[in-house]
């Protein structure tokens, strides 16, 4: 049958706006683009965000979190479940934007330069080295400028982790330190933190948490008269190489390496600094925790050196995970993350490998190789709705999902 006129004098299209999104609302997604070719009234009226919104729930990465959250309001909704397809079935253009020299260092230490970064907006955030250079990202979204917008500096050593909350950077490193920024401003602060290199930190609420090769995991205040005063030392017993404060910011979790006969991830009291639950009880000996990521209060994500991605809920369990994805070649993974519903994404130690995972689904959705025919872990990874930053051991790539 023909498509119904949209002239004026149809009964249909003559009714008001707010009943024809109701009937709007019954239509898939197949459905509602074809009703967008019938004229420039339905194309608008099709267009809404109102219509398309139940529908990017249920898609992969398009802004929305599993509480309906939007984290990428201003950009149509429609766009983002159009995009959503092209993460579905791995279409997109790769490109390396930055290279640099692979910093070779004494045998016995870390062994190479192992690159973080954090993604803010049109700013991509890179540790190089010592320093931490702000690049921005290109207007139509895919490349970098050639030279960083500003650089934050005041390690001796290299930086190992850091973090960009609030408009801070802060920042742990090989020198055992840990350095506050403020982006926008010539305000830091640096203190000495650990005997050994610092692995890992994280900043919310005014606290700092950080963990280290010396086994202790430290939290430190930066409230006015006490900045950079250790609140709680804990003796973790084994290396720690990752660490995140949950978003209610009444405790944290620790991973380290799993080199004894206790639990890798470890929850401690904020306020008090007291263990309050250990999660796992089978984790294999050297099976080390090398990133961790809060979703909600209450979900939390880790993987490590055992090649799984576990999917804790601290409200059900314990003792065992909900949910776990194995690396399917056995490699060991080196950092991951969520776009908070349904979708992970998650950088392996061999190949420049990165994969996808749907959570509704057991097996890998898609694969990326990255480093070819040098191997290199992914070392840290992070993405937008339209593009996905893979740091490898000597450059910077990314992938471009907006390409058809």
């Amino acid at each position: 049958a023909s498509p119904p006129s949209s002239s004026p004098f149809s009964p249909l299209w003559a009714l008001p706006e707010e009943l024809l999104l109701l009937i709007c609302s019954y239509l898939d997604v197949q459905a509602l683009g074809r009703l967008g070719q019938v004229c420039r009234r339905l194309r608008f009226l099709s267009s809404r965000d109102l219509l398309w919104r139940p529908i990017a729930r249920g898609c992969l990465n398009s802004g929305f979190t599993q509480l309906g959250t939007d984290l990428a309001a201003g950009i149509p909704v429609k766009e983002r479940v159009k995009v959503s397809q092209n993460w579905r079935h791995g279409r997109c253009r790769r490109e390396t934007v930055l290279k640099w020299k692979c910093k070779q260092v004494a045998a016995f230490s870390s062994s190479f330069l192992m690159p973080w970064m954090e993604l803010d907006g049109e700013y991509l955030y890179l540790s190089q080295a010592e320093n931490i250079q702000a690049y921005q990202v290109c207007p139509e979204g895919t490349g970098l400028q050639r030279h960083p917008q500003a650089i934050f500096s005041g390690h001796q050593e290299d930086v190992c982790r850091f973090v960009l909350v609030n408009s801070h950077i802060v920042s742990g490193g090989g020198d055992g330190n840990i350095v506050l920024h403020k982006i926008h401003g010539s305000y830091s602060i640096k203190f000495s933190a650990h005997e050994q290199e610092v692995n890992c930190v994280d900043f919310q609420g005014g606290l700092i948490v950080s963990g280290s090769r010396d086994r202790t995991a430290k939290v430190w205040s930066l409230s006015a008269g006490r900045v950079g005063q250790c609140l709680h030392t804990v003796q973790t017993e084994d290396r720690v190489w990752s660490i995140a404060i949950s978003p209610l910011l009444s405790s944290f979790v620790t991973g380290t390496a799993c080199c004894g006969h206790t639990s890798p991830l470890r929850i401690w009291d904020l306020e008090s600094g007291h263990l309050l639950t250990c999660l796992g009880t089978d984790f294999h000996r050297g099976a080390g925790v090398l990133d961790v990521f809060y979703e909600t209060p209450s979900l939390l994500l880790s993987c490590g050196y055992d090649t799984y991605i576990r999917y804790w809920d601290i409200r059900t369990s314990t003792r065992k995970c909900v949910q776990e994805w194995e690396e399917p070649h056995d490699s060991a993974l080196y950092c991951i993350r969520s776009d908070k519903n349904h979708m992970i994404a998650s950088g392996s130690s061999y190949y420049g490998v990165v994969r996808l995972w749907d959570k509704r689904q057991t097996r890998c959705l898609q694969s990326f190789h990255l480093s070819s025919p040098t191997s290199s872990p992914v070392y840290c990874l992070r993405f937008s709705t339209t593009h996905l930053y893979a740091a490898l051991a000597s450059a910077l790539h990314v992938l471009d999902f907006t390409a058809p």
